[in-house]
């Protein structure tokens, strides 16, 4: 039960939910660190869900009277009213927990089997076990709104992929021109790490799905309130089955913050893709109007702000994560006030990540592909391996292909002249088997026709792709789906 101060309106006037056995009131000082109430007040509609459900197993328990329970009912609405509309939260709310309480109490001040009953609400309960189940609230919900917003990049993707199946580009390694490909087939490349990003979301979905009310300050309640019912109205999967680790477990926390650094690093590698491809010396796409910027200096600039920011963000979501992770290696067991800046990472990278989700969807949208800006950077080089390929089908071995195909690539640079354009016994004379016909290899579309297995850059192949993708975007997810990840719990 709450100390005498909480009941007689706490120290200097304020509404505190400690404080019965200290003499005097806390330093302003300490008030200034240690008010959480900037960051936490999100929690809100969260902390009062759990605390009507809380007022259940009270009336389960034997606590509260059924009366009771309806008044704390009636006066957490009138409370989530009041801050849906706007009411501020006073210096004295040092927390959420504080700001909701000192509300309930005032709303069911008319009342005395109401006033009763906001005394008895934190029966049993501790702000640990509170706060724990709050922000596990607050991160199923961004789990959902994180899933969409990825499946709605990845259908951007897809749709600019539709339109570019028969569009040649080439794919890079160590950023040199490498082999050529669909254009649809590097736009899907993309898709696919977005889908392992809502993989590992949907599974650590699963974790954050255990309830922690009912564990009180770190030894479990003394009341007979059942868990069960609250697990039930609450909509977890399990309940933490131990109350020290459930306090002080923020691996939920630490495993979203992963999941969002893996998907900003996705981002940021598109974004790069895109920043590259849409500079002058690339040119392969032009960014539209919504989603540049201009220079404040010079006239002619178009500037991928977006892809930038997307790029940029990357590195505050690996951040968050190494700050959390940082703070929970120090810590004992059970709750310590170090893990009230759990919210502050938690909410900023997810934040973050709504924000450039679909920032980055609206740049892909608008971008204008340049067929054939495209198609003239496949040169015939690219098809070397191509070559190499037929002296195999012919009988040779790869070793003897490749060294046969970098003495003609060597003689075409010597000679300044594409490898095409080699004089025709040069073929032959790099190996026998080239003698007659090599020159039908170096065709780019020819080379990425023969590209039909499973995960190639083939028509068949990338039609069976984009079926695939189609299928990943158009199913929708339900809470707590897992993408073909089996739950835990």
């Amino acid at each position: 039960m709450a100390g005498r101060a909480e009941v007689a309106g706490g120290h200097a006037g304020g509404h505190k939910l400690w404080g019965g056995r200290f003499a005097g009131g806390p330093s302003p000082l300490l008030e200034a660190i240690n008010r959480s109430i900037g960051t936490d007040l999100r929690l809100w509609p969260h902390d009062v869900r759990l605390s009507k459900a809380w007022a259940e197993g009270l009336e389960a328990a034997g606590v509260v009277s059924a009366e009771e329970r309806a008044e704390l009912h009636r006066g957490l609405d009138i409370v989530a009213e009041r801050i849906a509309a706007g009411e501020p939260p006073t210096a004295a709310d040092e927390d959420v927990h504080t700001f909701i309480d000192r509300l309930l109490h005032l709303a069911l001040a008319d009342s005395p089997v109401g006033r009763a009953a906001a005394g008895k609400l934190h029966t049993g309960r501790s702000r640990n076990d509170q706060v724990a189940t709050a922000t596990r609230l607050w991160a199923l919900a961004a789990c959902d709104e994180l899933d969409a917003a990825a499946r709605d990049l990845q259908g951007v993707l897809v749709a600019r992929a539709e339109d570019l199946q028969d569009a040649l580009m080439p794919a890079y390694t160590h950023l040199q021109r490498a082999q050529p490909v669909s254009a649809a087939h590097w736009l899907l490349s993309h898709v696919w790490p977005l889908q392992r990003d809502r993989r590992r979301l949907a599974d650590a979905r699963a974790r954050v799905a255990e309830l922690p009310l009912g564990s009180g300050a770190v030894a479990g309640t003394a009341f007979p309130v059942p868990r069960e019912l609250l697990r039930e109205r609450l909509g977890f999967a399990a309940l933490a089955q131990n109350s020290i680790d459930a306090v002080g477990d923020r691996d939920f926390v630490a495993e979203l913050l992963f999941v969002l650094a893996q998907l900003g690093a996705h981002l940021s590698r598109l974004a790069e893709d895109l920043i590259l491809f849409g500079s002058q010396e690339f040119g392969f796409v032009r960014f539209g109007d919504g989603f540049s910027t201009g220079s404040s200096m010079m006239p002619q600039k178009r500037n991928p702000d977006a892809l930038e920011l997307a790029r940029g963000s990357a590195a505050r979501l690996l951040g968050d994560l190494v700050a959390v992770l940082g703070t929970l290696k120090g810590l004992p067991s059970g709750y310590n006030k170090d893990l009230q800046d759990d919210k502050r990472a938690l909410f900023g990278a997810v934040d973050a990540a709504l924000v450039v989700l679909p920032a980055v969807a609206g740049t892909v949208a608008e971008l204008t592909f340049d067929r054939a800006r495209m198609r003239a950077a496949v040169t015939p080089a690219m098809m070397a391996t191509d070559l190499a390929d037929l002296l195999v089908r012919r009988g040779g071995t790869f070793r003897e292909a490749h060294a046969a195909v970098g003495a003609l690539v060597r003689e075409a640079e010597e000679r300044a002249v594409e490898l095409d354009a080699l004089p025709a016994g040069s073929y032959g004379a790099a190996h026998p088997l080239l003698a007659e016909g090599a020159a039908a290899a170096l065709g780019a579309e020819a080379s990425v026709g023969l590209r039909q297995a499973v995960g190639g850059t083939g028509g068949e192949a990338v039609r069976a792709q984009l079926a695939a993708a189609r299928e990943l975007v158009q199913s929708h997810n339900e809470p707590g789906a897992t993408n073909g990840v089996e739950q835990t719990g």
